[in-house]
């Protein structure tokens, strides 16, 4: 498969030399290739500062979501970016890390606004870093464009994420992306290495009838697995104990475990226009109508490995010697829709029908002893019928989505989200949202093996049923976010790390809010987040409060703006609660009563501008060498100590 990939990009590669030349020669526009960069305002975060001669600008360099929305390539330096300058190039705020960049991370909050309608193989704690179909982008440039971003690692080893798009024509677009990363860790048996192949095309006919769009992903990852700390060296951490002041001196529970998280996913999507109006003013299209199809498959492996059994960390076991478990999940669907679209008098109206097949398990009977298996493996098929709507009820714009997936089996359920946003200008945004979700839990809560005795299971757990309401309200002077959260038949590992589903009902409330103040070339950006659990809390557990403040300069240092710099700190806080414990066989996070933890974190940093690059220097848990030892990921996975990390973004257009 990675060959095959590997010819894939090569050939790509070698046409984008075609089409680069033509570029150089002038044939795909007016643009001769040559970049400059215009001074911008030094505050205005919407706008990137990229001019091409010619007729090129900086809005023609447009990146697609997979849902259609397009923004364009930003290359300025805002206390955003600083924020998303991390190994998953989002805000991880509602996150705790674990030491290791690539390793897992513990939740400090949860969104369910954006749920996925079908169950997953599950092994949860080894996906934060997968791209999933909506991760993956599209992109439209009027010259070959890249971006590179490099980060150092841990120890040893580095993060770099590769993106190279370039349009053959105005109709066709290739874009190749990679993300690569290995890091030693401080502490023993923590070394990760992932990589993640992304890419994608779009195309369309001159009159856009027709249009197709697809991506590719091969993704691996990898880590070694400790265990954590044994519990009399997680003593010797908190109190820090000179003779270990070399983490890798710490004694951790297992010495020769990995587990690898792998996929592969095809994914593309084509329409025909059957008919089409145009608005004689304007001449956009007024009406159509498009038939359409979508095809996805998709494979997951978590495969578990260790060099020899460890009955003191997992319990017994139905045999000795080396454990090599794998469990495999495939995933395919065809969607057929019909689409209409009158963009004053209804919006986008489509009505689609999917089939879809799922085959999870493993090739053959792990554990042989306890009984407690009788399939190796859950198969089934179902079909689901849904409808889309987007448009405009006077001056509130209204997004809906439903889909039903009649009868018993295991992808039975239902799915519905609606927003409704209404803007006033620049002033402010108003958006409410709402999601009914039933589905059945993840996979590996109704079927695992293992060698070990009590990681044998075999479910018929009920859908569970999510409700969600959320409201939005941003503005220049203050942005807040509400989620009231409601669960029936909420599934979750217990203290044991049986699976479990509970009969009483989980009722989550999350309150954020955001806010900056500014004076002279000084900035103080604050995010503050509260959570209630009323009911449910045995099973679902936050903290109560988690804060993140920054304060931090930024100005231009040198005439004519050839340099924008930030210097500033983080600090961090999260209210003490009985955080998950991560289990390594699993992947999964499970209860736990014996730890609280909650504790605040100061990151410093310097970062700059020049040009199209972004360079970062940043001292994580600079406060790592005061106070007590009680920073902790989960019990017994001490955080990071403190850490000097650099890394740069940079952009380049030929």
């Amino acid at each position: 498969m990675k060959k095959i990939v590997l010819l894939i990009f090569l050939s790509l590669f070698i046409g984008s030399l075609t089409s680069l030349s033509q570029v150089r020669r002038g044939k795909t526009g007016s643009s001769n290739g040559n970049v400059t960069q215009l001074n911008d305002s030094l505050r205005n975060k919407s706008e990137i500062t990229v001019t091409l001669s010619g007729k090129t600008k900086y809005t023609d360099y447009k990146i697609i979501s997979h849902k259609k929305d397009t923004t364009v390539v930003d290359t300025t330096l805002t206390i955003q970016k600083e924020y998303k300058y991390n190994f998953l190039r989002k805000d991880n705020f509602e996150l705790l890390a674990f030491h290791n960049q690539g390793q897992t991370f513990n939740n400090l909050g949860y969104n369910f606004r954006d749920i996925s309608a079908i169950p997953d193989i599950g092994f949860r704690a080894k996906q934060f870093g997968y791209f999933n179909v909506e991760d993956v982008k599209y992109y439209k440039v009027p010259t070959p464009t890249t971006e590179i971003l490099y980060r150092t690692g841990l120890q040893q080893g580095q993060v770099l994420d590769a993106i190279f798009t370039l349009n053959f024509n105005p109709r066709l677009n290739v874009a190749m992306s990679y993300k690569g990363l290995r890091s030693l860790g401080q502490y023993r048996r923590a070394l990760v290495s992932s990589g993640n192949f992304r890419g994608s095309f779009h195309y369309t006919t001159k009159e856009s009838q027709y249009s197709l769009k697809g991506h590719i992903t091969v993704q691996d990852i990898l880590n070694q697995e400790s265990g954590g700390l044994t519990d009399e060296r997680t003593q010797s951490f908190i109190d820090d104990d000179p003779e270990y002041s070399s983490r890798d001196r710490l004694d951790v529970n297992l010495i020769d475990t990995e587990n690898l998280f792998e996929g592969e996913r095809y994914y593309f999507q084509h329409d025909f226009k059957l008919l089409g109006k145009k608005d004689s003013l304007k001449q956009k299209d007024f009406t159509n109508l498009k038939i359409g199809h979508t095809f996805s498959t998709e494979n997951k492996r978590y495969n578990f490995t260790q060099g020899a059994v460890v009955t003191a960390f997992f319990g017994n076991v139905s045999e000795t010697g080396a454990v090599n478990e794998t469990v495999e999940n495939r995933l395919t669907s065809n969607q057929f829709f019909l689409e209409f679209n009158s963009k004053y008098i209804l919006g986008t109206f489509k009505a689609k029908i999917k089939l879809s097949s799922y085959e999870y398990g493993y090739n053959r009977l792990v554990n042989k002893t306890i009984g407690a298996i009788n399939n190796t493996d859950l198969t089934g098929d179902a079909v689901s019928f849904g409808a889309d709507w987007k448009g405009r009820i006077s001056d509130f714009q209204v997004i809906a989505d439903a889909t039903v997936t009649p009868g018993s089996g295991r992808l039975a359920g239902n799915h519905f989200k609606g927003e409704m946003q209404y803007k006033k200008d620049s002033l402010f945004t108003i958006k409410g949202s709402l999601l009914l979700n039933s589905k059945s839990p993840n996979f590996n809560f109704l079927l695992h093996q293992s060698v070990y005795d009590s990681y044998n299971w075999e479910n018929n757990f009920n859908n569970i049923n999510t409700r969600n309401l959320g409201f939005n309200f941003n503005s220049k002077w203050i942005n807040t976010s509400v989620d009231f959260t409601n669960i029936e038949n909420y599934t979750y590992f217990d203290e044991t790390n049986a699976p479990k589903q509970t009969n009483q009902s989980i009722t989550y409330l999350k309150v954020k809010a955001n806010k900056e103040f500014n004076f002279w070339k000084l900035y103080f950006d604050n995010t503050i987040m509260y959570q209630n659990v009323s009911s449910g809390s045995s099973v679902f557990r936050v903290p109560q409060l988690v804060t993140r403040n920054t304060l931090y300069y930024h100005d231009s240092w040198f005439k004519g703006d050839p340099m924008q710099v930030q210097i500033g700190a983080t600090f961090k806080y999260f209210s003490k609660y009985k955080a998950n414990a991560y289990n390594p066989l699993l992947a999964e996070f499970t209860l736990q009563n014996t730890t609280e933890i909650g504790y605040p974190t100061i990151d410093l940093f310097f970062n700059a501008r020049v040009r199209r690059t972004r360079i970062f220097f940043k001292i994580e848990n600079a406060g790592a060498g005061f106070g007590d030892k009680n920073y902790f990921s989960a019990p017994n996975y001490p955080y990071r100590d403190l850490v000097i990390r650099f890394g740069l973004v940079w952009n380049w257009f030929i």
